[in-house]
């Protein structure tokens, strides 16, 4: 069992930056993937960005060069830094830790970006 808990959302300005941390406990954070989802109102949830255990990551094309997620194992933190932030990047955050056929989310965090 993994639980996650979410902090770091609000409201920014287009071009402003926010960091969402996901803080993970329960078991062995260090052996999940972990990524960041967002759904916007009305529309399917979707990948943001992941990181493997290892350490390699992967972004949507619509938030690339714009967002970094990095983790620290020793902290059991994965976070997310947004920059140069679009109104389209509005939505609920949601942490995601998978190993195998195990997968866990989180509660959510809002990100509103409008002026």
């Amino acid at each position: 069992q993994v639980q996650l808990v979410e902090s770091g959302g609000g409201l920014v300005q287009p071009g402003g930056s926010l960091r969402l941390s996901c803080a993970a406990s329960g078991s062995i954070f260090s052996t999940y993937a972990m990524g960041w989802y967002r759904q916007a109102p009305g529309k399917q949830r979707e990948l943001v960005a992941v990181i493997s255990r290892i350490g390699s990551t992967n972004y949507a094309t619509s938030v690339k060069g714009r967002f970094t997620i990095s983790r620290d194992n020793a902290s059991n933190t994965v976070l997310l830094q947004l920059n140069s932030l679009k109104p389209e990047d509005t939505a609920v955050y949601y942490c995601h830790a998978q190993k195998m056929i195990y997968e866990y989310w989180g509660q959510g965090t809002q990100v509103t970006v409008s002026l």
